[in-house]
């Protein structure tokens, strides 16, 4: 074993258990010591990396190999206590000196400036331990082969290595110590990270999961190419418009599947079709449709509905609508309902009119006018709010009334109607009720007198049918037949409007109060009162579950049926509210005042949606809407569609049109081959 070291100009060299430093060098081989000069060093002196003794050197070339180097630093720190001074002198501890005082006394460990992971590394536990007979060897053999030796350089002793030494072990120990540091770090991580993890491996609950795969990474799979047809369209049937509307773009696989009729029928339906609309007890087919589903056809355009529909609810917020006005009556409009084929009005001169809802044309007349020439129409000024933005006046045609028999018609003013596909009830203030069959040209069928004083409002369904009348009763009686049922007492002032909804009634008076009546019993059940003054109308939603009611004070009361609590007030009018209409599957309420406006609310937040003002010349005395327009009559015995959809394309596709019947094409089919 060799070992060689410069420290400040010195060299030595070692060769078994011999070493001499001098300050010109020497050359050491086995037992014999040659001179070797000492090359000159031009840089700067630096510390020792091991850190075993304060040592300075510097190095011009590599003299010794480095595991060597190592090997020398270890044995130093085993068997031999000497330090390196900066003038390149090395001295021997006494204590390491066999035979000496302070041989066995405990020496402190030197301070080291060497970093803990080395020290780690060439601790005891890592190296060789010196042989027992190297340990116990008697001084007088070791070290006197030495005096006469090195006598000039250390006195009397020099420091020995032991001969049984591999090159590289101490470089090889480090090493491994190192491996098995960073292996046991690592394995010390994993099981902090299965322990923190198997803390509630069950739910989950805890477990931070971090996702360290890039998004390009991840696998994308394309549901047209993989899934049947049948279930990708359920799929998208199940996302919403604007999300379909992008699905077209992705692909053409995605683009024919998208446009696909039954994925845009599903959409529109679950968008515009009321999801909880509950159906009252003894409902008309008539009562539940016109709601802009379209018809029953198989093939519809449903894409282009829902486009429509959007475009018309938008009309609604901005309040783009034309103004069409039907011209006929010779007075006062007091009634009018509707649908998407006709509209019925009646007024203080004693007849009733049907309408062309298409051409706005008058194609019947029931009833003797009260008189032969119409009033006067007054001009259309002072408007405010939202303006039309077209009128159209309706042509006039001269008609004859029916030519029936005097006793079959009013002799006062039509004050109420209604009507289905095969009746219709108006009901005057000559106290009566007329019964119209539709089917059979609009003949009378009977008239029904259960009041002593005026008709002011009537509602019936499947089975039954209500009035409410000046005399402060409300009459129940059967659809069928005419006859009487009950007579509802409870009202201290004139009934003026009455709502049905199977077995419950309610119906609003000038004396402040609405009550809701049980109409198998007879009773009253709960009264909602208003705050100051009498009410003039009222609506009842078709679940039953909230109603509205207006009158003198100006405002609109929405209250809770099962529980009669006031939910809240719609303000905005500064007359009478005279009229109310619900239209409870696109959630708007229409009311019609004595100062002479429309108003439109949202039945959920109560907010305005439309204020139209200055649209007739007098006090609106009735108003009713559907999902496009509001139709509403007036003092000056005018008839003013407010139609939102007029001109819009698409807008014939929302209409209700009937699956043509199996008699209708057969007698289509003889008329051809005819």
């Amino acid at each position: 074993m060799h070992a060689a070291g410069r420290y400040d100009g010195l060299l030595f060299k070692s060769s078994g258990r011999d070493i001499v430093v001098d300050d010109w060098g020497v050359n050491s081989t086995d037992d014999v010591l040659t001179p070797t000069p000492a090359p000159t060093s031009t840089r700067k002196p630096r510390a020792s990396f091991s850190g075993f003794g304060r040592v300075v050197r510097t190095f011009p070339q590599r003299v010794a190999s480095q595991g060597k180097k190592n090997l020398v630093a270890a044995d130093n720190a085993l068997h031999t206590n000497y330090t390196y001074d900066f003038q390149g002198i090395i001295s021997i501890d006494e204590k390491s000196m066999p035979g000496s005082p302070l041989w066995n006394t405990p020496i402190p460990p030197p301070q080291s400036r060497t970093p803990s992971w080395l020290r780690r590394c060439v601790s005891a536990r890592s190296r060789p331990r010196p042989r027992a007979d190297t340990l116990s060897r008697p001084a007088t053999a070791q070290w006197a082969q030495q005096d006469s030796c090195s006598s000039t350089v250390f006195g009397s002793l020099q420091p020995t290595f032991p001969d049984d030494r591999s090159s590289g072990a101490a470089a090889r120990a480090a090493a491994a110590e190192q491996k098995q540091m960073r292996r046991c770090h690592c394995l010390r991580r994993s099981h902090t990270r299965e322990r923190r993890i198997r803390g509630d491996s069950e739910s989950g609950i805890g477990v931070d999961v971090q996702i360290t795969r890039r998004e390009s990474d991840m696998t994308r799979l394309d549901p047209s190419r993989l899934l049947p047809r049948e279930l990708f369209i359920d799929i998208l049937s199940r996302i919403d418009a604007q999300s379909l509307i992008n699905s077209e773009l992705v692909c053409r696989q995605w683009y024919s599947v998208a446009r696909d009729d039954l994925v845009w029928k599903s959409v529109f339906l679950k968008e515009f079709q009321p999801q909880s609309q509950t159906i009252y007890e003894n409902a008309t087919e008539f009562q539940i449709r016109g709601q802009g589903l379209g018809g029953e056809e198989a093939e519809q355009e449903w894409k282009k509905m829902w486009r429509t529909r959007k475009a018309l609810h938008q009309r609604w917020l901005d309040g783009h609508a034309a103004a069409i006005y039907l011209e006929g009556h010779y007075d006062s409009v007091y009634c009018v309902q509707f649908d998407e084929d006709k509209i019925v009005t009646g007024s203080r001169d004693r007849t009733v009119r049907v309408w062309n809802a298409r051409t706005y044309k008058c194609t019947k007349i029931l009833g003797v006018p009260s008189r032969n020439q119409p009033i006067s129409l007054p001009g259309l000024t002072g408007r405010s709010g939202r303006h039309p933005f077209t009128i159209v006046s309706s042509q006039q045609f001269k008609l004859e009334p029916y030519a029936g028999q005097p006793d079959v018609y009013h002799v006062g003013s039509i004050l109420c109607l209604q009507y289905d596909d095969e009746l219709m009830i108006t009901g005057s203030s000559d106290f009566a009720c007329i019964m119209w069959d539709i089917k059979n040209d609009w003949r009378p069928i009977r008239k029904v007198r259960h009041h002593t004083a005026g008709v002011l409002d009537v509602c019936f369904d499947a089975k039954h049918v209500v009035t409410c009348s000046k005399d402060t009763t409300v009459c129940l009686w059967d659809r069928r037949t005419g006859d009487l049922i009950h007579r509802l007492l409870g009202h201290r002032g004139p009934v003026n409007a009455v709502q049905l909804r199977g077995t419950l009634a309610v119906s609003a008076s000038g004396d402040g109060v609405a009550k809701l009546w049980n109409l198998i019993s007879g009773t009253c059940v709960k009264e909602f009162p208003s705050k100051d003054r009498g009410m003039a109308c009222v609506e009842f939603s078709p679940d039953s579950r909230a109603i509205f009611a207006g009158g003198n004070d100006q405002v609109i009361y929405q209250f809770d049926a099962s529980t009669g609590e006031l939910i809240r007030e719609m303000q905005g009018h500064s007359g009478l509210v005279r009229s109310l209409h619900l239209d409870s599957a696109n959630s708007r309420l229409v009311s019609g005042s004595y100062d002479n406006t429309v108003r439109a609310y949202d039945i959920h937040t109560g907010d305005a949606i439309v204020h139209l003002s200055g649209w007739t010349a007098s006090w609106i005395l009735c108003a009713k809407l559907d999902y496009r327009r509001i139709v509403a009559s007036s003092q000056d015995s005018r008839i003013v569609i407010i139609d939102f959809g007029f001109q819009l394309p698409g807008a014939e596709l929302l209409e209700h049109r009937r699956r043509p019947s199996l008699g209708s094409v057969t007698a289509g089919l003889s008329r051809i081959s005819v």
